[in-house]
């Protein structure tokens, strides 16, 4: 018998002095709480309940067990709270973080520090990369990635959504005309195109859950986002690339952006963090505070 849980399930029970409301609040059966119940008297060599068909009373010794019962359970609660292990325990020693190379990660670093502020002993080590991390190969902490999580060994939390756009500069526009859909976009119109660096062949555009393609002669080829960007704005090509990369050019009119009415794949962002027997404080913080930063930035 699990003394913690047993206790949960008598407080339970004291507050309602209902087993199958009890049952229905803790998810479980009503077995459970009857056995569970009658486990803990054996245990104690005391009778909790006074039961009949009618009602359920608490003994003399019930009575006294309870607050004893329930000041245990919160002193539980508060030794291990997220909150009271950050407060007991110094923050201190080195986060690992592997995020993507994009001009947004440069922005959550930036808030990352600002709330740190209060850890001067803690130490990042913040690695910047297109490529999969090997999480342990490379013993990482915390990360960010956009996608589809895969990884079981990860703990991830979603924070929000992205889409690729596609794009190009009013001068490009100009001198080759602007496609009228996206397979004549892919035969016949300049490209860019970013290398997948795990695998050395370039990603596909995802134009939508449906289309997709890669490019096979492309005009520009980087493993930068960044610099696929300026190939764009310098009218090389057109490129498909991060909203949020291209919105404020998007506003400024020195990108235009095709086929806006087509329904764009959604990537999922997530911050995740490899599951251990034991995760610091310290990981645990950054975790939650970069999952934060990112449900902010994250909104167009």
């Amino acid at each position: 018998m699990n003394r913690l849980d047993a206790l949960k399930i008598f407080c339970s029970v004291a507050e309602t002095l209902q087993f199958r409301n009890s049952a229905h609040r803790l998810a479980v059966s009503p077995q459970v709480i009857t056995r569970t119940i009658s486990e803990l008297e054996k245990e104690l060599g005391e009778v909790l309940f006074q039961r009949s068909t009618r009602q359920v009373k608490l003994t003399d010794f019930g009575k006294q067990f309870l607050p004893q019962a329930q000041q245990l359970l919160a002193d539980s609660e508060r030794l291990f709270s997220k909150e009271s292990l950050i407060a007991d325990q110094h923050i201190a020693g080195l986060v690992r973080i592997a995020v993507p190379d994009m001009a947004l990660m440069r922005e959550v670093l930036a808030e990352l520090w600002d709330k740190l502020a209060d850890y001067p002993d803690l130490m990042i080590d913040w690695r910047s990369d297109l490529g999969l991390v090997d999480v342990v190969d490379e013993q990482i902490d915390v990360g960010i990635r956009f996608g589809t999580p895969e990884d079981s060994r990860l703990i991830i939390k979603k924070v929000g959504t992205a889409e690729d756009c596609i794009v190009a500069s009013p001068k490009l526009i100009e001198k080759v005309g602007k496609p009228q859909d996206w397979y004549s976009l892919q035969r016949h119109y300049p490209l860019s195109a970013l290398v997948n660096q795990n695998t050395g062949r370039v990603w596909s555009w995802y134009l939508s859950n449906q289309h997709q393609f890669a490019p096979t002669k492309p005009k520009f080829v980087s493993n930068h986002m960044e610099n696929e960007l300026i190939g764009v704005l310098k009218g090389q090509a057109f490129g498909c690339l991060p909203r949020l990369m291209c919105q404020p050019y998007l506003l400024t009119g020195e990108l235009v952006e095709l086929f806006p009415e087509m329904e764009r794949k959604q990537w999922i962002a997530y911050v995740y963090r490899p599951q251990r027997t034991v995760t610091h404080p310290r990981v645990k913080l950054v975790f939650d505070m970069l999952a934060e930063i990112l449900e902010r930035k994250l909104v167009i």
